[in-house]
């Protein structure tokens, strides 16, 4: 009998089969397939518990197709976290059938402090070879001649040729500063999109708070350990709580859905004695429920804005008013609301790599809503939600603006310096 599935036998057994999870789960909306859907997986996985059923490659293959976008649980009248459930048998996956070779290597690079930055400054260094620009409405890049696991016509950012942490001193301090935080920046922010980080840096110094960077972070852990490499997973999120828990600071802001929502709500489950000694916030819920936003201080952004609720942070985190109050504080920002805000993008880290045209399938739905919104501006709290609604809007042929919430923020503070 399975070790890593008995750790999990009563919450599936608390799973009612009563289907509810079919009217929400992107990807079943589109296989129409029911061991694509979480009732189908709790029903496989119950198989491979009761010995029915052998971890098979299809198997394999139903426990890859999911998203973990949370919203079968949050619809679930039982209450079953079924992505977590989905969680323990990638786990088992692992253990049994190990890891690629390519992903042992992505694993172990990304899990070094020395190798990761370095190869990342290579890789940014040398994109121009692999890959082209992009001559549709979005900015961003194609590869050249297809591979490396991406399709050709795919829209890809610029890896950031100065990372984000190297731009910035450990402490940026400011006159009579009201809190003191620790910013931790996550991946994306740091090798990808440091323009977001830097919108973070000028909000929080701007409300008088002074920001720690932490030199030793390092990626949260969140896809490695959606992979099943628990272990890995494990060691990097000891390694940010030490590297958080050594300066004193008030509270721990983070700036992406995906890596706020590990450190908040992973990090406990994955480590039962080892914890933050500070509250973990998204960089709205701290700005809006903590600081408070002083609208006297904004100028006038005169854009049409549409809001994506991204899985983690929604879901995840329950962060869904807080980048609202954000929006509607700006002046001259007109808002408008998605018909379904919340409905996943279809990118879920990863997971559109590995399956690149369902991924386009379930964001089809997202581009839809946004063009029939008129905004010309997109925002969102989750770097990969950014980048699929960047591709997806460039495959329809749309021409929007695609930014983090902090970023129209940000605009604002500098708008009104200029009025003053």
């Amino acid at each position: 009998m399975s070790k890593v599935l008995q750790e999990i036998e009563d919450e599936l057994a608390n799973c009612v089969k009563c289907g509810l999870c079919r009217e929400v789960c992107p990807i079943f909306t589109e296989l129409d397939n029911e061991a694509a859907v979480a009732r189908g997986k709790v029903n496989l996985m119950e198989s491979v518990l009761n010995e029915d059923l052998e971890l098979t490659d299809k198997y394999k293959e139903f426990m890859e197709l999911c998203l973990l976008c949370k919203a079968c649980a949050d619809n679930c009248p039982c209450g079953v976290e079924v992505d977590k459930l989905v969680l323990k048998a990638r786990e088992e996956l692992a253990d049994e059938k190990g890891l690629s070779v390519l992903k042992k290597g992505i694993f172990s690079i990304v899990g070094n402090k020395t190798l990761y930055p370095i190869a990342m400054k290579l890789g940014a260094n040398f994109q121009g070879l692999a890959f082209k620009e992009n001559d549709g409405p979005q900015s961003g890049n194609n590869i050249r001649l297809g591979g490396l696991g991406l399709d050709k016509d795919r829209v890809v950012p610029n890896l950031a040729t100065e990372h984000f942490r190297d731009k910035y001193p450990e402490v940026i301090e400011v006159d009579n500063p009201e809190g003191r935080v620790a910013f931790f920046t996550g991946c994306a922010i740091n090798y990808i999109e440091p323009k977001v980080g830097e919108a973070v840096v000028n909000v929080l110094t701007e409300n008088n708070i002074e920001v720690v960077i932490p030199e030793e972070q390092q990626c949260c852990g969140l896809a490695i350990n959606s992979y099943g490499d628990v272990d890995t997973a494990k060691e990097l999120a000891k390694n940010n709580i030490e590297a958080i828990n050594s300066y004193d600071v008030d509270a721990i802001v983070t700036a992406c859905g995906s890596g706020g929502s590990t450190l908040r709500e992973e990090y406990p489950e994955w480590l039962e004695k080892t914890e933050f000694e500070a509250e973990v916030y998204d960089i709205s819920e701290y700005l809006v429920d903590v600081v408070g936003i002083d609208r006297e201080k904004l100028g006038s952004v005169r854009k049409k804005v549409t809001y994506h609720d991204s899985c983690h942070l929604s879901r995840g985190m329950g962060v869904t008013e807080q980048p609202r109050e954000i929006l509607e504080a700006i002046p001259g920002l007109y808002f408008e609301e998605m018909e379904e805000p919340n409905r996943c993008c279809g990118s879920a880290g990863t997971f559109n790599i590995a399956h690149y045209d369902l991924s386009m399938d379930i964001h089809r739905h997202k581009t839809e809503d946004i063009k029939q919104t008129g905004a010309d501006t997109v925002a969102a709290g989750c770097l990969a939600c950014l980048m699929q609604i960047v591709d997806g809007l460039n495959k329809a042929d749309l021409d929007k603006d695609v930014v983090h919430t902090v970023q129209l923020l940000d605009e604002a503070y500098q708008k009104g310096k200029e009025n003053n």
